[in-house]
Formats: structure tokens, sequence, C-alpha cells
């Protein structure tokens, strides 16, 4: 099957780097365009020999993109368009449908209790969303969480499938050579105590929460890594400097190495007010790291002694962050049996799996054409607006 990735921009982010593993072990051939701002992640799928176009979207309200999506999708003869994000999903779950596509899906990675992707609940965010999902097949929720909230916001039980998140958990394994690699990087001594943070910096992620919890600990002997950009990085830095710890609070930005820079950390922090999986979490337990967080979907009903949810407060988050402190840094042991179902390689099988199992449900005219080689040609030179 030609499969066809249409995801909003591709920064770093929890979507755009679960879509780069999706792309590494699926079975079927695949695609991928963004909106805009392809970003580091577009690099990182292009360097593993998958195509990333551009469509070059410059508002919100581009009805024109619509069109050159369409066009894009039809002259690919895709038989599969699988959207990622808010936006992707308003314009190209309609895009697929009028370009004849067999099968139309998304995944829905983040809607909150009261923000989808850092956007209000509004009704006419919600009207575009549920007019969009007409045009879908499914919608992958990526945990219980996010299958019960689009029930409740419209999203008919029938076409929803849970499939969580997935973690390379090999990869992720502790690396001591990397550890001091990335300590030198960013000046802190072999022997320091470092408290991590790592992912987009936006309010929800309340970086400046833990750094208020841990701010009687940091010194000369502690301090606070957070990797990541975005938005909220000059408050949080503001947040640093009213804090007085400025001296102490290290942000690295993006790093593409996600396991150096958590074999750096001796402690993970996430302080999040709301979340739809917890993949950093998941992401810190694969490292062996301890790891203190406020809200994660993925680890519940599931017991490690590796994790521990925490009261939103400085208070209550600081005595846990001093509790792990002053007992130093911990043996590096990942907890296997987190991850029995968390594994990269058996999530893209189920979704490759629902990919065939949507077609194998259509009308037999539209089996037989998805099922129609593909005529050879060149490759097509970008539409207008669409970059390589």
């Amino acid at each position: 099957m030609k499969v066809l990735h249409v995801i909003t921009g591709l920064d770093a982010g929890g979507a755009e780097l679960q879509l780069a593993m999706l792309l590494r072990h699926t079975r079927h051939e695949a695609d991928v365009v963004t909106l805009y701002n392809p970003g580091p992640v577009a690099d990182m799928i292009r360097d593993e020999g998958t195509s990333v176009r551009d469509l070059g979207m410059r508002s919100n309200r581009e009805l024109g993109a619509l069109v050159r999506l369409r066009k894009l999708i039809r002259d690919g003869r895709y038989d599969v368009v699988h959207t990622h994000l808010y936006r992707t999903q308003v314009y190209a779950r309609p895009a697929a449908r009028l370009a004849g596509t067999p099968v139309v899906l998304t995944t829905e990675h983040s809607i909150g209790e009261t923000h989808i992707e850092r956007r209000p609940m509004t009704r006419s965010v919600r009207a575009l969303y549920l007019t969009s999902e007409l045009f879908s097949d499914a919608t992958i929720a990526v945990s219980d969480i996010v299958r019960d909230r689009l029930a409740r916001w419209g999203v008919p039980g029938r076409k929803i499938t849970v499939v969580p998140n997935g973690v390379e958990v090999t990869e992720l394994s502790f690396d001591p050579a990397a550890r001091q690699q990335v300590r030198e990087q960013f000046g802190i001594a072999p022997d320091t105590y470092v408290i991590g943070a790592l992912g987009r910096l936006d309010p929800n992620k309340r970086v400046d929460l833990t750094m208020e919890a841990a701010k009687p600990l940091l010194g000369d002997k502690c301090k606070f890594l957070v990797i990541g950009r975005g938005e909220d990085q000059e408050r949080l830095e503001q947040a640093a400097a009213r804090l007085g710890v400025s001296e102490h609070v290290i942000f690295g930005g993006y790093q593409r190495d996600t396991t150096a820079m958590l074999s750096a950390f001796d402690l993970y922090v996430a302080a999040s007010l709301q979340e739809t999986f917890g993949l950093s979490v998941l992401e810190a337990l694969a490292s062996g790291l301890p790891t203190l967080y406020t809200t994660c979907p993925a680890l519940d009903g599931i017991h490690t002694e590796r994790a521990r949810q925490v009261t939103g407060t400085p208070e209550a988050l600081g005595q846990e962050i001093r509790k792990e402190v002053e007992s130093g840094p911990r043996e590096r042991i990942a907890d296997r049996s987190v991850f029995a179902e968390y594994g990269m390689e058996s999530v893209v099988t189920r979704i490759d799996d629902l990919y065939e199992e949507i077609l194998a449900g259509r009308p037999q005219r539209v089996r037989k054409r998805a099922a129609r080689p593909k005529p050879p040609s060149p490759r097509p030179r970008p539409a207008s607006g669409i970059a390589d």
C-alpha cells in the first residue's frame, strides 16, 4: 500500500517524533507532507529515506491549500492518507476524500480537557473538527483517555481505535559515554546531580513549577537541565530570574539525540497540567531514570517503582525531588514490564493492520483501484507553493 502522512509541521514534538518512528517500522511505502514549518524532524525523516514535502501554508484560513493538497494526493495515487494534528485534520481529511483516496484516517495525539493542541475548545474549533471527521474512516486515539474525550466531543465510538504511542526501548537505553559528552557540552561536572525535563516548551508543561519546586536544592551540586524549544522559553527564562535560579537552570534548546540527553539526567520530572499520553515519561523510564510526574495516562493502572505520581504543587513536588536528590543518583535500570504494550514495532504493526482492515471493508471496486500497480514515472515537480 502507498501511504501519505500529512502533519501540520515537523518541529520537535511528541506527535512529530512518533511519526518519524512509525516511518522506520511501517511495512508500507510512505511519503510525508507538512502544511508548513518542516523543522528538524523533517531533516531526520529525509535522512532516513522518506520524502518530505512542504505545502507552504501561510495562514490558518488558506483555502487554496486544500486545492493544492487534493491535487498532490490525487497525483500521488495514494491508497491511504493518514493525518496528524488539528489543522491537518481540518484540511487533509476532506482533501483526501475529494481526491478519491480509498482509506482516510487520523491519529489524535493532543486533545485535552480544555484545549486541543493549545487551542481553546471553542464551538467553532469543535465544529471544524467534527465536520472534517465526516470525511474520515477512523480515528486512532493514543490512550483510553483520548478515546473518551473524542467520544464526548462527538466522534462516533465505532470509528475510534485505541493504539498507544510507541517507544524505541532499546535505542533509549542508558549510555555512559553520552552522559559524559552531554555534561561536558553544557559545562556540568560529573558529580553534579541533574534534574531533567525534555520536550516542547509550552505553558501546559509547567517547567516553571519544577523550577519553583527544586529551587531550595539548586546550586553548584544540583542543576536543572531543560531540553527543548518553544514559545514559552522567554517566560521560563524570566521565571528563572524571578526565582533567583538562572545560574542553575540550563536551557539546552532542541537536541536531536534524546538518548544522550536522558543519559545526562539523574531524575526526570514531568509536571504537565494535562497529557493525552505521557510519552516523555515512558522515554525516561526506558533510559532507567527515576521519574516524577503529575499526569501520565500511559501509566494508568501500571505499577512501577521507578515512576511516582505527584500532586502538582511546589510543596508536594519539592518534597519528592528532595528525596531523590538527597538519595543520590540511582543505578540505571529500565523497568521492562512497563513496555510490554508500548514497543514501537508492535504499535506500528497495529497501525499497518488497521489500514488493511479498513480497505478490506470498502467496496470491491475501491479495493481493485487500490490494488492496481502505480505507473512508473519520474518524480513530479512540486506544485505551486510546495517545496521539497
